[in-house]
Formats: C-alpha cells, sequence, structure tokens
C-alpha cells in the first residue's frame, strides 16, 4: 500500500509523459505532480529527454524543483534492464549523441515489431503506432492500442498476451547496449545512475543480488528501493540489497497515466530507516532525511 509522504519534502524521481509512453504532456504531468503535493520531481522518459524543457518551465511556474532524468534501455545477460539517470547534464555532447543512437535503436527496434506483426493484416501499422506515440518513436502499448482499435483484439492485455508480451512474435529486445556502456553514458553526463525497479524483472533472489553487484561493478550508484507495485516483503529485500551493494537509495512512482491509485505520482511506500537517499548527492542537494 502506498502511502503520502512528508508534504514538506515529497521526492518522486520516476515518471513518464507523452514524449515516451506516458498519458500526460510534460507539462500536465509537472501540474498533477504539484497538486498531489511532490516537492521534487524527476521526468525518466524512456530513451530521450525531449520532453524536459517543457517540463523545466512548468516546474517553475508549479514551484517545484525538477531534477533532470531519463530511464534508459540496456542489456544485461541478454535482458532488458532499465537504468534511470538522474542529476545528469543534458547538454553533454556526449550524452546527446548516446541518445540519438538509442533513437535510432528504437526506430529499428519498432520497425521489427512491425514487420513481425505484418501478418495481422493491418494497413500502415508502423504509421499509426508513430501517430498513437504522438509521431515519436512507436513501444509497445501504442503497437497494442493500434491493434484494438483495428479489431485484431479485444484490448491491449490480450495484444500483449497474445502478440507483444514476452516471448511473443513483437517482443523485440535486441537493439540495447550492454549495461555498463549505459551506466557510463550517465556517469561521464555528471549524472547518477539508478538500477530501476529491480523487483519487476521477475528475476530470482539470486539472480537480482548478480544484477546488482554486476550494476555496482559497472560503476552504478544507487539502486529505486521503493516504487509501485511493490510488497513491504519486496521493500525489506530491496533495502538489504542496498546496504550490502552499499548503494544509493531512490524512490519513484513509475507514473503512466491517471487512473491507477497504486501507481500516482508522489504515493510512494516510506523508505527503510538506515538507508542514504540518492538525492543527498545531487549537485544541488535536497536536504533533510528520507521522506516520512
Amino acid at each position: 500500500m502506498t502511502i503520502p509522504q512528508d508534504p514538506h519534502l515529497c521526492i518522486d524521481l520516476h515518471c513518464h509523459s507523452t514524449a515516451s509512453d506516458g498519458a500526460l504532456s510534460p507539462a500536465a504531468l509537472v501540474e498533477r505532480a504539484a497538486g498531489r503535493g511532490v516537492t521534487h520531481l524527476a521526468l525518466t522518459d524512456h530513451d530521450t529527454i525531449a520532453g524536459l524543457a517543457e517540463a523545466e518551465a512548468a516546474a517553475q511556474a508549479q514551484g517545484i524543483i525538477l531534477i533532470p532524468g531519463v530511464e534508459l534501455s540496456c542489456l544485461w545477460k541478454s535482458r532488458t534492464i532499465h537504468i534511470v539517470g538522474l542529476d545528469f547534464d543534458p547538454g553533454q555532447a556526449g550524452f546527446r549523441q548516446a541518445l540519438e543512437q538509442q533513437n535510432e535503436n528504437r526506430w529499428a527496434r519498432a520497425r521489427m515489431i512491425a514487420d513481425r506483426l505484418g501478418k495481422l493484416g493491418v494497413d500502415g501499422l508502423l504509421d499509426k503506432a508513430s501517430e498513437a506515440a504522438g509521431g515519436d518513436v512507436p513501444g509497445r502499448p501504442h503497437f497494442a492500442q493500434v491493434l484494438t482499435e483495428a479489431g485484431v483484439v479485444r484490448n491491449a492485455a490480450q495484444a500483449f498476451k497474445r502478440y507483444l508480451g514476452n516471448g511473443k512474435p513483437g517482443d523485440v529486445k535486441a537493439f540495447w547496449p550492454e549495461l555498463p556502456e549505459v551506466v557510463r553514458w550517465i556517469t561521464e553526463a555528471g549524472g547518477v545512475a539508478v538500477l530501476a525497479h529491480p523487483r519487476k524483472y521477475q528475476l530470482t533472489a539470486t539472480k537480482l543480488r548478480e544484477l546488482t553487484a554486476d550494476f555496482r561493478r559497472a560503476g552504478g550508484q544507487a539502486i529505486e528501493v521503493s516504487t509501485s507495485g511493490q510488497s513491504s516483503g519486496d521493500l525489506g529485500f530491496l533495502a538489504e540489497l542496498c546496504r550490502k551493494e552499499e548503494l544509493l537509495a531512490s524512490q519513484g512512482s513509475d507514473f503512466h497515466f491517471p487512473g491507477a491509485p497504486w501507481c500516482e505520482l508522489g504515493r510512494i511506500m516510506k523508505m527503510p530507516d538506515g538507508l542514504e537517499p540518492v538525492w543527498h548527492s545531487f549537485r544541488q542537494p535536497v536536504p533533510g532525511a528520507a521522506p516520512a
């Protein structure tokens, strides 16, 4: 169960806008966050920082602090893993070049998904999916939307079950760089690399410990201890992992769209005591202890 944080210090370091696969524009996302008492927000769209400028303008108008963020896809032992980058320099040339490469990777992936789903007979599938993505690179949710609208499936859940979920024809993973390379992009841009939502990869405890150790050895600095969809057992396990690997602790709702109370901006389980919050290590550290 999620709980409201201290209204004087409410920190959400993982959310998405229409710049990737979220439902709200960057400005609308920031406005919603402010309305829910968030004081510090990181917009972490997938493999893009296209929404940051709009979000920053909205944050200034709303009186909240925006931390530069992004969620980058990578591979670890042939599995897709997500690394959140926080508090980097968005103008760093090498980082921008890396994001351009990620964008090309996403388009290559989208084209392959469209090719693999071509037998379903939906005309202009890639173009329609891109339109659903606001003219940008479509992800699997956008393909699911098009398949639903075309009557191929009843809803997005069925689209994933039949065509887009793990092991299905539209599940394309092969275009991402390896984990150490993505960590290096973030750290060379002055940012903090965070292992995102560790319990969502459906790894055994042993495999997750192995991933976390490899992430730390690659230069990763933090782990998301508290995020949406976790049990109290998950929280305790990740806190233990955080301490063992001597990593900083991060948190975020992973908000994508309104109407999901289990995944709402600013509503995050309280981080266990005894962890060092990642925001204490930002270039402009956020004062105070972990929010209660």
